[in-house]
């Protein structure tokens, strides 16, 4: 089962900041336009997991390189079925 497990792939995306703006404004973008952002460059980093949250972390740059070193790791949302629902009921 463990083998198994080793060839999923998980596609990690990591969430520097948001913003919200009119939807005029994302139309006349072009190339080099800058999107500000609501998040300061000390500001933790959302780590997703397939879209799902599952780390929060620290942007560390060396050289030419960015990096995301992890300082907490979520804690997973508990998922009920409906058998268990039914059962509690």
């Amino acid at each position: 089962m463990k083998a198994d497990l080793d060839h999923v792939s998980v596609e990690l995306t990591v969430v520097l900041g948001s913003t919200q703006m009119p939807i005029y404004k994302l139309l006349r973008m072009g190339r080099g336009a800058i999107i500000e952002l609501n998040a300061t460059e000390n500001d933790e980093v959302q780590i997703l997991a397939n879209n799902h949250p599952f780390a929060r972390g620290n942007v560390v740059v060396s050289g030419s390189r960015i990096s995301v070193e992890i300082t907490e790791l979520l804690k997973r949302p508990t998922v009920y079925s409906v058998e268990a629902i039914a059962e509690a009921a």
